[in-house]
């Protein structure tokens, strides 16, 4: 089971109340709704390892050459990056080496760094890479584990890594109420092939991660072009072919776009192929031989962490 760390501590953040608090006054809303959510789906699916993906570099800089507009809306202004970020590196904070920050609300920076202090105590892997995201390690880490995957996210975008050995547990519309997410599901939704998710996405675009996708074409349209044309190249190529069936109407709203979509396509396809070694060396393995008792005794004790840990501990352990 690979966890999309940040999506989880982001939803976590809105969803558990404010008011939950450490002794210090300090917020711990994201910390014990993350640890909640992991707790109820490792007890539920009882996988035999577990990881969890870091955003490392939450924007790349490779990713942002190619398309300038990549979560632009999310970089943060200098006042939050000097105050909230600090020298956490993660989603909503630092990227490892643009130094940039994310936007986030406020009160989710300094929990990020104990987040990561209470996985480590845990003993469960966090794998990061510098220079990718989070998407890039969970796509690595599912093709190549050489086992069956599950990968825990609210990201859309992950949904092409589902095949037969990997499938997502989406969680957009809570952990409670997950989807199951495999290529029949995929098709079903979206009425695409998984293995053609990619494509579709970057015809229409993703507005959160500053995609604009190609204007005046939607999921309807998108789907009707992949279950047609099966690639953006076989598209790009109907486009200008005047002997082609594809309506002007498409055909020039493609036309304008042959650049775009080339290096939209590289934005939103994950990447599968990152130097991995922990999963050579056993560190993804779980067991509460893996744990730090007394330093997870006194992280719940600091940050006032409760059943919380307790609860996580007790589903780690069998």
């Amino acid at each position: 089971m690979i966890f999309d760390t940040a999506s989880m501590y982001f939803r976590a953040f809105y969803g558990v109340p404010s008011s939950v608090r450490a002794p210090d006054g300090s917020p711990v809303n994201a910390v014990r709704g993350l640890l909640d959510a992991m707790t109820r789906l490792v007890e539920q699916y009882r996988p035999g390892s577990l990881a969890c993906a870091w955003d490392n570099d939450w924007r790349p800089a490779w990713r942002v050459e190619l398309v300038p507009s990549y979560k632009t809306h999310r970089v943060a202004g200098q006042q939050e990056q000097a105050t909230e970020a600090a020298e956490v590196v993660g989603a909503g904070a630092l990227a490892a080496t643009g130094g940039l920050a994310e936007e986030s609300p406020e009160g989710l920076g300094p929990q990020v760094l104990v987040i990561r202090e209470v996985l480590d105590a845990l003993g469960i892997a966090v794998v990061g890479r510098d220079h990718h995201e989070a998407d890039d390690v969970i796509g690595s880490l599912a093709t190549q584990f050489g086992g069956e995957s599950l990968v825990v996210t609210g990201d859309r975008d992950l949904f092409q890594l589902a095949d037969e050995s990997t499938r997502i547990i989406y969680i957009g519309k809570g952990v409670a109420k997950h989807d199951l997410v495999d290529p029949a599901w995929v098709e079903q939704k979206y009425g695409v092939p998984a293995s053609s998710y990619v494509d579709f996405a970057v015809l229409r675009g993703d507005p959160s991660d500053g995609l604009p996708g190609v204007k005046g074409i939607g999921d309807k349209s998108a789907a009707q072009l992949v279950a047609k044309y099966a690639d953006l190249e076989g598209m790009v190529q109907a486009a200008a072919d005047p002997a082609s069936t594809m309506s002007p109407s498409l055909r020039s709203k493609l036309a304008g776009q042959v650049d775009y979509l080339g290096r939209a396509r590289t934005v939103v396809q994950v990447v599968r192929d990152l130097e991995l070694p922990e999963l050579g060396d056993g560190s993804l393995l779980l067991g509460p031989q893996r744990m730090d008792t007394d330093r997870l005794e006194a992280l719940g004790e600091r940050w006032g962490l409760g059943s919380s840990l307790e609860r996580i501990t007790a589903a780690l352990a069998h």
